[in-house]
């Protein structure tokens, strides 16, 4: 079975991923985000009960 030897494939995805982490990764990590979080206070709703007629 052809497709479960690992030989070609293997160092394919081994290439790929050390190029990704030591290429493309720090260049993504430099950027910065042009929307930062901001800390607003969540407003609060004033809840009233609700009165059941049977009760």
């Amino acid at each position: 079975m052809p497709q479960l030897n690992p030989n070609p494939w293997f160092l394919i995805m081994l290439t790929s991923w050390l190029i990704f982490l030591l290429a493309i990764q720090p260049k993504l990590l430099s950027f910065t985000p042009t929307n930062l979080p901001m800390n607003n206070p969540t407003p609060t709703t004033k809840t009233t009960p609700w009165t059941w007629p049977w009760a």
